[in-house]
């Protein structure tokens, strides 16, 4: 199961070891305590893994390696060890406490988010003149502790959208490389999938339904993974009997939720036109022209325009 967004998370960097109290023994003399390790730090990494943020569904909390205290001889504790947190590509972390945000968004980024805390002074740093035997030495200082909600978008090139059942799952495997399950009934999609062609990613988004933008059905929560893309490909099968009535309860929906969604460039994609005659598909695609003029007939039965449609992405 895809774990898209997460509410809140704590990423802690390691304590600082605290220094040591010591002084020589005979013959020598003198101080001789070493200073505290300084504790890890907490980086962030993106991943190419739409699934890594499924590490959080039972772990809420990371912490880094704390410092080593102080030893005799002036011997400095270990530093704890470092963190690293991978996330997929395009997750974003706000920060709770003081409403900050950052976006990962290429593979290989490398953000420290929670430092670890500097390591004590032992009792030979505050030796001097004027005190040759000191006592103290300080305490580690704690590690930064910090709260997130974690939030992935996918970066997608093109986004399939478009009402249950309108064939955009059979249509992403047919122009990529995807296995996505298929069925003869709504909702057969869950949760966003990914297919490439060209070189360019496609997400294929759970099914939409009037009502969507209100809590209706599936498709909303996952809408934020079409927000990136360049381009919408809007489904809308030719099995329907008002075309027209399905195109604008999707864009009902999209607006309802973002609309810039609506300035996005958009293809309609009248699909299983393999299911009515020519002349009803013909008077079908009038009738989207005249919602959108960019309208292209596809069946994935029909060889010839699963090419066309391969074609016309992979020039965009």
């Amino acid at each position: 199961m895809l774990v898209d967004e997460v509410e809140e998370i704590i990423l802690k960097g390691g304590n600082g070891g605290n220094g040591r109290v010591s002084f020589c023994r005979p013959p020598q003399r003198g101080p001789d305590g070493g200073n505290g390790g300084n504790g890890g730090d907490v980086y962030v990494v993106t991943i190419d893994d739409i699934m890594a943020l499924g590490q959080f569904a039972g772990k809420k909390e990371f912490v880094a390696g704390s410092g080593n205290p102080g030893d005799r001889n002036r011997k400095s504790g270990h530093s704890g060890e470092d963190i690293e947190i991978r996330v997929p590509v395009g997750t974003s972390f706000v920060d709770l406490d003081f409403g900050r945000s950052f976006e990962l968004n290429h593979i290989g980024a490398r953000i420290l988010v929670s430092k670890g805390g500097k390591g004590g002074r032992g009792n030979y740093e505050f030796r001097s003149s004027t005190n040759t035997t000191p006592k103290t030495a300080e305490l580690g200082e704690k590690g930064q502790k910090k709260r997130f909600k974690v939030v992935l978008r996918l970066l997608a090139d093109y986004g399939l959208i478009g009402l249950p059942n309108a064939g955009k799952s059979s249509l992403l495997n047919e122009l990529t490389r995807a296995n996505v399950k298929t069925a003869a009934y709504a909702f057969t999609t869950l949760e966003p999938n990914l297919g490439v062609v060209g070189g360019k990613v496609i997400a294929d988004n759970p099914g939409l339904i009037k009502g969507a933008s209100k809590g209706r059905g599936l498709g909303i929560k996952f809408l934020k993974h079409i927000e990136k893309a360049t381009l919408l490909l809007h489904c809308v099968s030719a099995e329907s009997e008002d075309v027209v009535n399905d195109y604008g309860t999707i864009r009902e929906e999209l607006n309802n939720y973002n609309p810039a969604l609506l300035e996005k460039r958009e293809i309609v994609l009248l699909t299983k036109t393999d299911v009515v005659s020519d002349k009803e598909l013909q008077k079908k695609i009038a009738m989207l022209k005249k919602q959108n003029r960019s309208v292209f007939p596809v069946s994935i039965l029909d060889q010839e325009s699963i090419d066309g449609l391969k074609k016309l992405l992979i020039e965009e």
